[in-house]
């Protein structure tokens, strides 16, 4: 379960760590549009919707789905800027087919190795967009026409609304947060430079490693821990290749991965803090869940949340063999649920409680991601 980014023959100054004040906008704008996936930033989510005037909040509303279920590719750019104008006048410069693309990359999928025509020229994918739209309202719908038929107009409008949101309220937030956002990009360009590849992934989230292929071709890959599956290389853009790290302070729990055909992967990163868990590897919550999954096993932990027990305690008291016992115990305690320590002559077997209170945390962590 891991998407993949392939860096083979990539010098390590084309991996690059910045931050992006278009990048946290969309991370900010997704936390006003779901709350619910950031319990962390109620508080400021509450208060800036208390406060947004009416006009903004209602375009908003309009084009929120550019950042609601998943991320618009037009807002994690490959070469971050200063300035959040910056950013907007290397957006303006793209062109209407693929700007429109990639504005549409909107909907969360289970694979992301097809290549996305351009709704502008292919009458399907027109069409595929516009009923994507109308199942999320009629102001969606509205928004996505505008779009398909008068996309310069409708790009004037959207760099017009991403201005009035610095005005009202991301100016204060990024100068706030930019800075803290520059140290953790500059601190991984370090690692990167001083203990390599490896080390720095690890820093910037577990759900990031490093894989060199086992068959001798010295190939080099960036395993991202998602349930989406995905394929790219740090070539896929072949004018700018590399691989662009865009770290953030509204992100987390999502990790952020980009990798639309022609385009330069990137992903974003929540910096982390304290108050954050470290991801739990998502293999490792699925083996856990099939663990608990079978009611014999349901059965024991419920006995041995309670206290340590032996195997033939547990055999008497559900009416089953030792051996039976054994085997359910040895996949509980392989998926980590089970704490297991000898006393004497005897082994008792017991559940791990914090583990297990993790476990609906892990989960929703690791879909959300």
């Amino acid at each position: 379960m891991a998407n993949v980014i392939d860096i083979t023959g990539l010098p390590p100054e084309r991996i690059v760590f910045s931050p992006s004040p278009l990048a946290e906008l969309g991370a900010a704008l997704h936390a006003l549009s779901e709350p619910g996936h950031h319990p962390g930033l109620h508080g400021w989510v509450t208060a800036t919707n208390a406060a947004l005037e009416t006009d903004l909040a209602d375009r908003l509303c309009e084009a929120d789905f550019l950042w609601r279920s998943s991320r618009t590719d037009i807002m994690l750019p490959a070469r971050p800027g200063a300035t959040l104008a910056e950013e907007l006048d290397e957006l303006d410069k793209i062109d209407d087919e693929r700007f429109v693309a990639a504005a549409f990359e909107i909907t969360c999928s289970a694979s992301y190795t097809r290549p996305t025509p351009s709704p502008l020229v292919d009458a399907d994918e027109r069409a595929r967009v516009r009923e994507m739209a109308a199942a999320r309202g009629p102001r969606q719908a509205a928004f996505t026409d505008r779009m398909l038929t008068d996309p310069d107009g409708l790009r004037v409008w959207l760099r017009r609304l991403l201005e009035d949101c610095e005005e009202a309220f991301f100016g204060d937030i990024w100068r706030r947060v930019g800075i803290q956002l520059a140290a953790d990009a500059r601190h991984k360009t370090e690692l990167l430079r001083h203990k390599g590849l490896a080390e720095t992934l690890s820093a910037t989230s577990k759900a990031l490693s490093l894989e060199e292929a086992q068959d001798g071709s010295g190939g080099i890959r960036i395993l991202v821990d998602k349930l989406a599956r995905g394929r790219t290389t740090a070539f896929a853009s072949p004018g700018d290749p590399g691989v662009t790290f865009l770290p953030t302070s509204f992100g987390w729990p999502h990790l952020v991965f980009s990798h639309a055909p022609g385009w330069r992967p990137v992903l974003q990163y929540p910096v982390t803090g304290p108050e954050l868990p470290a991801p739990a590897a998502l293999e490792l919550v699925q083996q856990r869940l099939e663990a608990l999954a079978h009611p014999m096993r349901m059965q024991l932990c419920r006995t041995l949340s309670r206290g340590p027990h032996t195997t033939g305690e547990l055999a008497t008291a559900f009416g089953i063999t030792a051996p039976e016992v054994s085997r359910h115990i040895a996949l509980l305690k392989k998926a980590g649920l089970i704490q297991t320590r000898r006393r004497g002559r005897y082994v008792l077997h017991q559940l791990d409680l914090q583990v297990v209170a993790r476990l609906g945390s892990d989960f929703l962590e690791g879909v959300l991601r």
